[in-house]
C-alpha cells in the first residue's frame, strides 16, 4: 500500500483524497488551519485517512501531492520531500496570488517554480487542468471510446510514470508534455486548460498553445 501525503485540503486535495482512499491508498492530509479542522473530512474518508500537519504529511508520504494556492508554495517543507515524487496541481491566479514577475514575463512555469523550491524532489505536474468536481466522475475504463485524457510534465521519467499509472487508476488517459519547461502548455488560459478532451484532442490543444 502506498502512503500519499497531501498538502492542501481544498476542492482538489479533498477530491484526490477521496479517490485515493477508494483505490486503497493510505492518505495523510493537511491544510494551513491544522489537523483539527479536517476531522469531518477524515471521518468521511474512513480508516485509511489521517489528518496531520503539512510537515507530517510531507514526511509520512511516500509520494506527496501539493495542492495549495500558488502564493504559498514557498511554505512547502523542503527536506522531508528529498528524493520523493511530488505531484503539483497548482495554477497561477494573479488575482489571488499576487503578481509573480517570472510568470507574468513567461520566463518560468508554475511547476518549475515548485521544482526550484524543492531541488531534491521529483516534481511532476498533475491534475491542474481538470475541475475538482469531475475528478471522480469523468473517469472511464481503459479503452473506452472518448476516454478523457490528462497531461503531465516532469524532468523525472519515474515521476511521469507514476502519474500515468495514477491517471489510469482514476480513469484517464495520459499525455506526456515533456519537461517542466514545456508545462506552460497546460496552464491557465491555454487551449488545453480545464477542457474535457480525448488524448488526440489534448495533444492537438497542447500543440496549439501559444506563449
Amino acid at each position: 500500500m502506498t502512503r500519499v501525503g497531501i498538502i492542501g485540503a481544498g476542492h482538489i486535495g479533498s477530491a484526490l483524497a477521496r479517490g485515493l482512499v477508494d483505490r486503497g491508498y493510505e492518505v495523510v492530509i493537511s491544510n494551513s488551519r491544522g489537523p483539527a479542522s479536517l476531522e469531518t473530512l477524515v471521518a468521511e474518508l474512513g480508516p485509511l485517512a489521517t489528518a496531520e500537519t503539512a510537515m507530517d504529511a510531507a514526511t509520512a508520504g511516500e509520494v506527496v501531492i501539493v495542492t495549495v494556492p500558488l502564493k504559498a508554495y514557498k511554505d512547502i517543507p523542503v527536506e522531508p520531500l528529498a528524493g520523493k515524487i511530488v505531484l503539483d496541481t497548482d495554477n497561477y491566479y494573479w488575482e489571488r496570488d499576487g503578481h509573480i514577475a517570472a510568470l507574468d514575463e513567461k520566463t518560468a512555469t508554475v511547476t518549475g517554480l515548485l521544482q526550484e523550491h524543492l531541488p531534491t524532489a521529483k516534481v511532476v505536474k498533475a491534475f491542474n487542468h481538470i475541475e475538482s468536481s469531475t475528478i471522480l466522475t469523468d473517469g472511464k475504463p481503459a479503452g473506452t471510446p472518448g476516454r478523457r485524457a490528462l497531461a503531465t510534465a516532469s524532468d523525472h521519467p519515474d515521476a511521469v510514470a507514476w502519474v500515468a499509472s495514477l491517471y489510469d487508476a482514476f480513469g484517464f488517459d495520459t499525455v506526456d508534455i515533456g519537461s517542466l519547461a514545456e508545462s506552460w502548455r497546460v496552464e491557465r488560459e491555454q487551449p488545453a486548460y480545464v477542457v474535457p478532451q480525448t488524448k488526440d484532442e489534448l495533444e492537438a490543444n497542447l500543440a496549439r498553445a501559444t506563449r
